[in-house]
């Protein structure tokens, strides 16, 4: 699995990083997310997933 944050919708609202925190970080000016790696762990794709669904802004993308 694959995963980007489109960095033109992301609002900073935080939720991915709460939801899987080892997925995404958060810019410390803005607060923006990112992705940690593009090649998601097995271990972390059920986050990533959940985190892509409850994203207010669908800046979440996975593959």
């Amino acid at each position: 699995m694959k995963v980007r944050v489109d960095p033109d919708r992301c609002q900073g609202h935080t939720l991915c990083a709460m939801i899987a925190p080892r997925a995404f970080q958060l810019d410390d000016i803005d607060g923006h997310s990112s992705a940690v790696s593009e090649d998601v762990a097995a271990d972390l794709e059920d986050g990533v997933r959940e985190a892509a669904h409850t994203c207010p802004e669908q800046a979440i993308f996975i593959s």
